[in-house]
């Protein structure tokens, strides 16, 4: 079996790792291949690199950041790879991998990472015309149970869902893990790692460490992730009382070496999946605070494997954070059971068997007619 991954990446976050993690794990039966679009910035894609270990790479040009005319591209690559399937990841890559699957004659898979809560009107009418072509896919699989619910807003037919749990290769993390060596410094890292986008609140995490570094300044905030709001939350962690102890790393080859040094592990978002960054965090074992919001409630139960405030209240997170940096036993007791969790319920490997199956059985109805 011939499985296309086809993405419109512009980096290296959670879905570009996702569609790694799946094509690496997937059985010896189905060979992988990824496609991606050619667009200003995306020559030289970390995705790729990484993807060429697995299987062949393809790359469509676009003229400009939307082109129709890469349908019949992407469509005479299937025909001429003798593609099976196309399992496509976020709105762009949706809308012309669905048309370029209608066109080719093969069906598509359509995997929701998540929806932004952008205020963007462009932005939100194209979020909107990729969340309607959904309906024309031959199944669409979110990855999380709130992105099932999600996605039937959109009036998907029921024979069109299906769910599988998200995964992540944890093999990666658990290897990094295991060279953790004993802290030779008091200053305690709180950190941070993903897209800096809006859906991310990342000023929260800023005004938070601001409010927290007043009163004591044995901590530092690391923030990793490249995103469309970085220049922003740099000029204001500037302008806070803590900037001399805020750093902004970018992206980074080398994140799970700086994520296993984290003292705790913070999240803000107000809109997730399920978060690949916290799936991480929790099989590397350190404490977690985030918002109590649907997909991080998946992986985290309050007091029991990380601590979860109400949405938007700093006051609470600042207490979290506090609780988790000074009581050491009580914070390494979440993040054990954190890992614990994660291992037994989101591998990869689960996730992979779980769309081979779902890629037989569409590939013979398909050829059944």
């Amino acid at each position: 079996m011939k499985v296309l991954q086809f993405i419109c990446s512009t980096g290296f976050y959670g879905a570009e790792r996702w569609v790694l993690a799946l094509s690496k794990h997937l059985p010896s039966q189905v060979s992988s291949e990824l496609v991606v679009t050619l667009e200003p910035g995306t020559e030289e894609l970390e995705l790729v690199k990484q993807f060429r270990e697995i299987g062949p790479t393809h790359a469509i040009p676009m003229q400009g950041r939307f082109d129709l005319t890469a349908v019949s591209k992407l469509a005479a690559l299937i025909k001429q790879r003798n593609i099976d399937i196309i399992h496509t990841h976020g709105y762009k890559s949706d809308i012309l991998g669905i048309m370029a699957a209608k066109k080719a004659g093969i069906p598509c898979v359509v995997t929701p990472h998540g929806f932004e809560n952008a205020d963007d009107l462009k932005l939100r009418a194209f979020i909107w015309l990729g969340c309607q072509a959904m309906r024309f896919a031959d199944k669409v699989v979110p990855l999380s149970k709130q992105l099932v619910k999600d996605v039937e807003k959109f009036k998907i037919p029921a024979h069109k869902l299906a769910y599988i749990q998200n995964g992540v290769d944890l093999s990666e993390v658990e290897a990094v893990r295991l060279t953790k060596s004993p802290k030779t410094t008091n200053t305690k890292t709180i950190g941070f790692v993903g897209q800096m986008i809006s859906r991310k609140n990342i000023t929260a995490i800023l005004n938070c460490f601001d409010a927290l570094y007043k009163k004591r300044q044995d901590i530092a905030l690391v923030l990793l992730g490249d995103g469309e709001e970085r220049e922003k939350l740099e000029a204001f962690a500037q302008s806070l009382h803590s900037a001399e102890a805020i750093t902004f790393l970018g992206f980074r080859t080398d994140r799970l070496q700086l994520l296993r040094d984290f003292d705790l592990f913070v999240m803000t978002s107000t809109l997730e999946g399920i978060p690949r960054c916290l799936m991480e965090a929790c099989a590397m074992e350190i404490p977690v605070s985030a918002y109590d919001i649907a997909g991080v409630d998946q992986l985290i139960t309050h007091n029991e494997s990380g601590l979860l405030a109400q949405l938007h209240d700093e006051a609470q997170l600042q207490t979290d954070w506090e609780k988790l940096l000074d009581d050491e036993a009580f914070a390494a007791s979440l993040a054990s059971k954190a890992k614990t969790y994660v291992e037994n319920n989101f591998s990869a490997k689960r996730m992979a068997d779980e769309y081979f199956t779902l890629f037989e059985d569409i590939v013979k109805e398909n050829a059944n007619g």
